[in-house]
C-alpha cells in the first residue's frame, strides 16, 4: 500500500485506507474512519471518529492569494477540523481554517475555504462553493451548484435550492471604494431560497421567508414573506404550516 504518513501524525489504528494517499505533520485522525484514493491530509487536520472521505479529496488545503485579490488575507488560520460522522465526497476541497461540524455531507466536487464554520448535520450539495469567513447553521441543505459568496451568514436549517447565487460586491469589481463596502448575505432561521434565486450584496432574508425561483433579491426579504419577481417584491405571506415552527421536528426549538 502506497501512503506517506508524516511521523508526528496522530492516527487510530481502525482506519481503512486507500491507496496512494498522503498525510501530513501532527494530523490527527479519530477511530473507524474510511480514506478513499489519492487523499491528502494537510498538517495540522483534525477529523474525528467514523469520517469517511472519498477519492481524491483534499482537507486542509492553504488558501491561495491574487496579487489583487479583495477578500483572501494572508493570515495563520487554525488546522481544519473535521466533526464525527462527518462525510466528505470524492475531489472535495477543504481549506485551513475550516470547521465542519458532526455529521455534515458534503458531496463531491464542492469547495470549502478558509474561516468557515459549518454546523452539525448540515448538507452541502455536489459543486457547492462556500467562499470564506462564512457561517452556516445546522441542519441547512445546500443543494447543488449553489454558490455562497464571502462574509455571509445563514441560520439553522435554511435551505438553498440548486443554482441560487449570492454576491457581496455592488461595486462589481470597480473602485477603490468597494473595499468599504464588501458584505455578504444574512439568511435567517428557517428560510428558504428557490431555485436559480439571485441576493445581491449586503441584503438579508428574514426568518422562515421564502425567496421564489428566479427572483432576484435587491431588497431585504422581510420574515415570514415569499418574495417573488425581478426584483423581487413582497408577494404573500408564507402560510402558517409551512413555518419552521410549525414542523414537528424534535431539534427544532419554537421560538414563540
Amino acid at each position: 500500500m502506497s501512503i506517506i504518513i508524516d511521523p508526528s501524525a496522530h492516527l487510530s489504528t481502525s482506519i481503512r485506507w486507500g491507496e496512494f494517499c498522503v498525510v501530513g505533520a501532527d494530523v490527527e485522525i479519530g477511530p473507524d474512519c474510511e480514506i478513499g484514493h489519492h487523499v491528502v491530509i494537510a498538517a495540522g487536520t483534525k477529523i474525528g471518529a467514523g469520517v469517511r472521505i472519498d477519492d481524491g479529496a483534499i482537507l486542509g488545503k492553504l488558501p491561495m492569494r491574487a496579487a489583487n485579490t479583495a477578500v483572501t488575507k494572508d493570515q495563520p488560520l487554525p488546522p481544519a477540523q473535521v466533526g464525527d460522522g462527518a462525510i466528505i465526497g470524492a475531489h472535495v476541497v477543504i481549506y485551513r481554517g475550516a470547521t465542519l461540524g458532526q455529521r455534515v455531507l458534503i458531496a463531491d466536487l464542492s469547495t470549502v475555504r478558509e474561516n468557515v464554520t459549518i454546523g452539525d448535520f448540515t448538507i452541502v450539495g455536489r459543486g457547492v462553493a462556500i467562499e470564506n469567513a462564512c457561517t452556516i447553521g445546522r441542519y441547512c441543505k445546500l443543494e447543488t451548484n449553489v454558490y455562497i459568496t464571502a462574509y455571509s451568514t445563514l441560520g439553522d436549517r435554511v435551505f438553498v435550492a440548486p443554482g441560487a447565487l449570492t454576491s457581496n460586491d455592488n461595486f462589481v469589481g470597480r473602485t477603490e471604494e468597494r473595499f468599504k463596502h464588501f458584505k455578504g448575505v444574512t439568511v435567517g432561521r428557517g428560510a428558504r431560497i428557490g431555485v436559480g434565486a439571485v441576493i445581491l450584496p449586503g441584503k438579508t432574508v428574514g426568518d422562515d421567508a421564502l425567496i421564489a425561483a428566479g427572483a432576484v433579491l435587491t431588497s431585504d426579504a422581510p420574515a415570514r414573506q415569499i418574495m417573488a419577481g425581478v426584483p423581487a417584491r413582497a408577494f404573500r405571506a408564507v402560510p402558517s404550516e409551512q413555518l419552521l415552527d410549525a414542523q414537528n421536528w424534535p431539534d427544532v426549538k419554537r421560538t414563540s
